[in-house]
């Protein structure tokens, strides 16, 4: 058992990384690995609090407590065995979660949360630096046959845990390579691809058979697929860009941020020939437009090919640099946060909006801004206006509009299944079996709940897989 006073005794200790002005050199991912005698001492900090709000705060309601006491105990082989019991791929949401479940520790009352997130992400390292990632392979056979649409992290989730349950599992790709937003979204210093490689050596031994450059809907019929396979499960993302409908609007260099981002990670998977035109910062100001993750990995990636400049805008206020716990915790609470990416060097605006791009021979070279104010209305609705003599102007080589997404794109796969659609446009489905109107069709992740993390599409590919094995068997023994 651990050390009772342990979280008295021992103090939060942050992960460790490359300075900024070395990591910025290449896009490799940069946190340096902490010891696990160091790890193991951070372990026993979990309180054994006896209402472990980390679960709560957890989407995949990771067994948090179990296997600190088991890291703390040296059992470092039972504690892979307990994480991977609720998440089927710890090492990307150790990387790149942004970790809920501390916020929720009771410790973070006091500001000090178990570093939970480094030790999930220790685990899962250790393990596959062992040997210990091996295939479930289960050789009783369904003779089932189940179409999962989109390789994202809920359809990879989907994919495995039905081939576990003894399915053959066909998982459609749209693009050259399996990994959705984690291979084309998440910048390779969050997260390098190898780990998403080797889940696929891993799920292929397991029976899953990938398949690339199918655009179901598009160059791959979805009736076809209708009359092969016995259950379809839809996985995509929300890939629909919010956009920003202002004069200049059509002035080159004003790109969506993802076309960015994707076009960088195809570059570090060696895919220099690229089809579309080059969207890169170097010697460049660069704005970026939106406070979000997005809006971040733009910062990191721009400063990583060289940008001159890098200008970050959000319309929303300034959120405080400290929340207020007694209202807010154990709920993930509203608050300035600090990115990497922020650290390496950028300029951070706040309650501004954009009125017009401003352009020189057909080109984008400025951006006219003015500041505004936000207030509640008799209703208690937040409304904005603008302040009186407040507009500037910003230079720009290039803007990256990273103001979130919408809902998944309809042309193609939706308009061809005829699928039901909710009020924001995402495939409408609930949370207790995830059926779709259509028989037989299932959907999760961001195509059903809209543009979220990692982590919640892992749960949801997870659950839709038990109700998947349920339909097709009567019964089901996934995990929910």
């Amino acid at each position: 058992m651990k050390k009772e006073t342990a979280f008295l005794d021992i103090q939060r200790e942050e992960t460790k990384s490359f300075k900024p002005n070395e990591r910025i050199k290449n896009f490799k991912e940069f946190i340096i690995p902490t010891s696990k005698t160091k790890i193991s001492e951070q372990a026993s900090r979990c309180m054994d609090c006896g209402i472990p709000y980390c679960h709560n705060g957890c989407p995949v309601n990771n067994i948090i407590p179990e296997w600190n006491n088991l890291v703390y105990e040296n059992d470092w082989k039972d504690a892979v065995e307990v994480l991977h019991s609720t998440n089927n791929f710890p090492e990307f949401t150790g990387r790149i979660c942004p970790a809920p479940c501390e916020a929720a520790c009771t410790l973070n009352i006091e500001d000090s949360p178990v570093t939970i997130k480094n030790i999930e992400k220790t685990i899962i390292d250790n393990a596959f630096k062992k040997g210990w990632v091996t295939p479930q392979i289960n050789k009783n056979k369904s003779n089932k046959k189940v179409a999962i649409v989109g390789s994202g992290p809920a359809g990879l989730a989907c994919a495995q845990q039905l081939a576990r349950a003894g399915h053959d599992v066909n998982l459609f790709e749209k693009n050259d390579r399996i990994g959705g937003l984690l291979r084309y979204g998440i910048p390779h210093f969050k997260m390098e691809k190898f780990y998403i490689n080797k889940r696929i050596e891993q799920m292929e031994q397991e029976g899953v058979k990938f398949h690339c450059n199918k655009n179901i809907g598009v160059n791959v019929k979805f009736s076809e697929l209708n009359k092969e396979y016995d259950a379809i499960v839809l996985t995509g993302g929300s890939e629909k860009p919010r956009d920003l409908p202002i004069p200049g609007r059509d002035l080159s260099g004003v790109h969506f941020a993802m076309d960015f981002l994707s076009q960088q990670n195809k570059r570090c998977e060696g895919d220099n020939d690229l089809d579309e035109k080059d969207i890169i910062a170097t010697n460049k100001n660069i704005i970026v437009i939106g406070g979000g993750d997005t809006g971040s990995d733009c910062i990191g990636t721009s400063n990583r090919q060289g940008a001159k400049s890098v200008t970050q805008l959000e319309i929303l206020d300034k959120p405080p640099e400290k929340e207020n716990k007694v209202l807010t915790w154990p709920n993930w609470p509203l608050k300035l946060r600090t990115s990497s990416s922020h650290e390496e060097g950028v300029e951070r605006n706040w309650s501004v909006s954009s009125k017009r791009f401003i352009g020189k021979n057909g080109r984008v070279s400025g951006l006219l801004l003015e500041e505004v104010e936000w207030s509640k209305d008799e209703s208690g609705k937040f409304t904005m206006k603008p302040k009186e003599s407040s507009e500037f102007e910003l230079k720009a080589d290039l803007v990256l509009l990273a103001m979130g997404f919408i809902s998944p794109p309809q042309k193609g796969l939706l308009d061809e299944t005829g699928v039901r659609l909710d009020k924001r446009g995402n495939v409408a489905a609930n949370e207790i079996d995830y059926k779709t109107n259509l028989n037989k069709v299932f959907v999760a992740g961001d195509m059903r709940r809209g543009q979220s993390l990692v982590v919640w599409a892992i749960r949801e590919g997870r659950q839709a897989a038990h109700s998947v094995d349920k339909f097709l068997m009567g019964s089901s023994n996934l995990p929910i």
